[in-house]
């Protein structure tokens, strides 16, 4: 596969030699962002990590849909903790490693403070993040999906805000929400990431389903969240949606699904600036990178676009209008 040069972006001061990220959920503990880089990744995004070190919930805990390019997962947050990552992510970073980190905080399952759990990883990790993510909406933690209405959020994003700004390096903030919002709760979300105490630079859309959408495998029974090909439409249409509700200002990361270059610039034009996948990696392993990238590329110049940033946005409003 060629890889043109339309496809390095810049976001947050960060520059990325492609769009094309792996999702957190991966690399739960930092092990293999050096070799995930080395495979052509934009950029690696670890975690979700917790506070204290956690087991996560029992065995088997993952299931693949074969037929239904799926999986569904019930990890729980397993985590090597924060001292443990953090010290990992250090020795990388003092050996020279530039690759784009991006760190995915949750919260431990017994805490008593989400609040706390989080603020506590913004201050371990701002040394050695390139950015963070705020994971408020795994389906595998016990209440942590009520952090995304409008009370707790606001409470959240205020003090997780206040920390930041004490900070001598502020890596970009981010906000990974579910698919399986209501309009009003996005409307909700859109508003509060757009004030000034409670803001954040970016957007990840979107985490996990506990919908089974035209499954035919019989692990669709199986509890946990739904990734891969069966949520593709349902995140397009949500990045769209935030995408038109922040006026495009508010740069999104698009995942869920994406397993050709055709199913990234489906996320691109509805208003994403950079793409993850993990589903289609699980399956398809290292190869799927340079694919990913060499298609998008293509699509890209065909429509004469010279870059990703040029091709954001300009399908939302149609995405929206046919999908209601």
């Amino acid at each position: 596969y060629v890889i043109q040069s339309n496809i390095w972006s810049k976001l947050w001061g960060l520059q990325f030699e492609n769009p094309l990220g792996m999702a957190a959920g991966f690399d739960k503990h930092g092990e293999a962002i050096k070799g995930l880089h080395k495979m052509g990744f934009g950029f690696v995004e670890i975690g979700s990590v917790t506070p204290k070190p956690q087991s996560g919930n029992p065995k088997p805990r993952v299931f693949r849909l074969t037929e239904d390019r799926a999986i569904i997962n019930r990890y729980g947050f397993n985590s090597d903790g924060h001292e443990v990552v953090h010290s990992r992510l250090q020795d990388l970073k003092s050996s020279g490693f530039q690759g784009i980190i991006g760190v995915n905080l949750g919260k431990n399952k017994n805490s008593n403070n989400p609040n706390v759990d989080f603020i506590e990883g913004i201050s371990k990790f701002s040394d050695v993040a390139d950015y963070f993510v705020i994971n408020v909406s795994s389906p595998n933690t016990p209440g942590l999906r009520s952090l995304q209405n409008r009370l707790k959020l606001e409470e959240l994003l205020t003090v997780v805000n206040e920390m930041r700004s004490t900070l001598p390096k502020r890596p970009p903030l981010l906000l990974k929400i579910a698919p399986d919002l209501s309009n009003q709760e996005q409307k909700d979300i859109a508003e509060i990431v757009q004030k000034s105490e409670t803001n954040v630079d970016g957007i990840i859309i979107s985490n996990t389903t506990l919908r089974r959408i035209n499954l035919s495998n019989n692990l669709k029974k199986e509890s946990g969240g739904l990734s891969g090909a069966p949520i593709a439409e349902l995140s397009t249409i949500m990045i769209a949606n935030m995408y038109q509700l922040t006026n495009g200002k508010i740069p999104i990361v698009g995942v869920g699904g994406v397993f050709n270059g055709a199913d990234a610039y489906a996320k691109i034009k509805a208003g994403a600036s950079l793409v993850q996948i993990y589903t289609s990696f699980a399956y398809h392993g290292p190869p799927i990178i340079a694919k990913i990238k060499s298609e998008l590329s293509e699509l890209l110049l065909k429509d004469g676009y010279q870059s990703v940033a040029e091709a954001v946005g300009t399908n939302a409003k149609e995405i929206l209008l046919t999908s209601t």
